[in-house]
């Protein structure tokens, strides 16, 4: 997606002017990851029985999935305490939807339902906002097209890949072994959620890792996978087809997503000492906090324990004069949705911050590296474009100009665009204009509330 005019002005939006409001102080707890979020939903509504789960992000894009679900026969309640109740339908058991399932703005759940579809006797239409039907799925629709599923682009669609799409799924699905030839931990948990349901073995091969949830929460829940690791570090996994799926009660960790914008915003705001409770810090995941303490960030941990077969900690995060690094491509996987809130960090480090191997970062729910790019030079930071990353030149903690009167940030209904520049903001002289602040809702309703409590203490 192309940058627009950053000086266009936010009226049909919700735009808000973040601006520093001295140092962040206290004791938060960020919403449940939402990788695990989805998941769960997912897969207790194919297990026979109850399966409960507290901690789950209750963000638009996980509720999407829960309506999806109870459109294919699950019954998914959420009791007074917060806990959420699934009584699935077993492996196999997904009804025809009667309605085309929407899937808002989120691409996990389109994905990962394409792939549980693919199985199934049933024909499913996948819509969604304006945005996610800019997002290409060629690369779902692939592997799942070797498995025996069918696409159609409904009238209306851009193109051959984007939403709206019509799918129908085949019942019995063909077993395939798929090399992924791009890093994604959405295509390969699509793969094995339609191998499930297929006869035989179903095998992902994984050149470079991505993030393990899925293959974690699919043993919880009783299918037979196995992972191998080769000797180059690529990672075969298998899944059986056919499982039978035991309920399971599961506690979702902190999502190290929604915990990185406090962690920089600590780092960033001078005087500054938070800590932030039950942080997910699965080794496919937590590499942004590995990057921000090789810049000079203190971010130590403590209480680590597991929970629910993830490692989580509780993070003290204090204010640290920063040094730009240039960050090493083979973290990218780990930490690929950090990188807008990376930027921010390296625009204020001491030195030059330089990324590469970003491409991914083209087509997720905007252009990342054109939309921050214009972001920050919009709030003043000197930033470089290159084809597969940013180079960002830092003020060595001087606080950045902030964005024009008049002028706002285009987040391009980009909730990780939104808070990255909202953390920004913080670390400014006048404060960062953002254009709409309303998709921040899709995975973290409640930022905005933790952002002005901690400046309140």
């Amino acid at each position: 997606m192309s940058s627009a005019d950053p000086a266009t002005t936010a009226s049909s939006g919700r735009p808000r002017r973040f601006a520093a409001t001295g140092p962040l102080k206290g004791r938060i707890r960020v919403p449940g990851d939402k990788s695990i979020s989805h998941r769960s939903i997912m897969l207790g509504a194919l297990a026979v029985g109850e399966t409960r789960v507290t901690g789950l992000l209750e963000g638009e894009d996980v509720l999407s999935t829960a309506a999806a679900m109870r459109a294919m026969g699950a019954s998914i309640t959420r009791e007074a305490d917060g806990t959420w109740s699934i009584h699935g339908v077993g492996v196999g058991g997904l009804l025809q939807p009667q309605q085309a399932l929407d899937m808002g703005n989120s691409g996990t759940s389109t994905r990962l339902l394409m792939g549980l579809v693919a199985s199934h006797a049933i024909t499913a239409s996948f819509i969604g906002d304006a945005s996610l039907s800019k997002r290409p799925m060629g690369r779902v629709i692939e592997p799942l097209s070797l498995m025996g599923a069918d696409f159609t682009a409904s009238p209306g669609a851009r193109g051959s890949q984007t939403l709206p799409l019509m799918m129908r799924g085949a019942a019995p699905a063909v077993p395939i072994a798929y090399r992924l030839p791009v890093a994604s931990a959405q295509v390969k948990s699509a793969i094995l959620l339609a191998g499930l349901n297929t006869p035989g073995i179903t095998t992902v091969i994984e050149p470079v890792p991505t993030r393990d949830h899925s293959e974690r929460m699919l043993k919880g829940f009783g299918a037979e996978l196995e992972v191998e690791v080769e000797p180059d570090g690529t990672r075969v996994i298998r899944v059986r087809g056919e499982a039978e799926f035991r309920p399971q009660q599961i506690v979702v960790p902190g999502d190290p997503s929604s915990a990185a914008f406090f962690v920089v915003a600590g780092l960033l705001v001078p005087g500054s000492d938070l800590v932030i409770e039950n942080v997910g810090l699965n080794p496919t995941r937590a590499a942004l906090f590995d990057v921000l303490r090789q810049m000079g960030g203190q971010i130590d941990e403590l209480d680590r324990r597991e929970v629910g077969g993830e490692p989580v900690a509780d993070l003290h995060v204090r204010h640290s004069a920063l040094t730009g690094i240039a960050v090493d491509p083979a973290v990218v996987p780990s930490m690929v949705d950090e990188f807008p809130v990376l930027f921010v960090a390296a625009a204020l480090a001491r030195g030059r911050t330089v990324t590469t191997g970003l491409e991914e970062l083209r087509v997720k729910e905007s252009d990342r590296i054109s939309a921050m790019r214009a972001a920050l030079e919009l709030a003043g930071a000197t930033v470089t474009e290159t084809a597969d990353g940013l180079i960002i030149d830092g003020t060595g903690g001087d606080p950045l100009p902030g964005t024009p009167e008049g002028a706002a940030v285009t987040t391009h209904l980009d909730h990780r665009i939104a808070m990255s520049m909202a953390v920004a903001g913080l670390a400014s002289r006048a404060g960062v204009e953002v254009d709409d602040t309303r998709p921040i809702a899709t995975s973290f309703p409640v930022f905005e509330s933790l952002l002005d409590g901690l400046a309140d203490t």
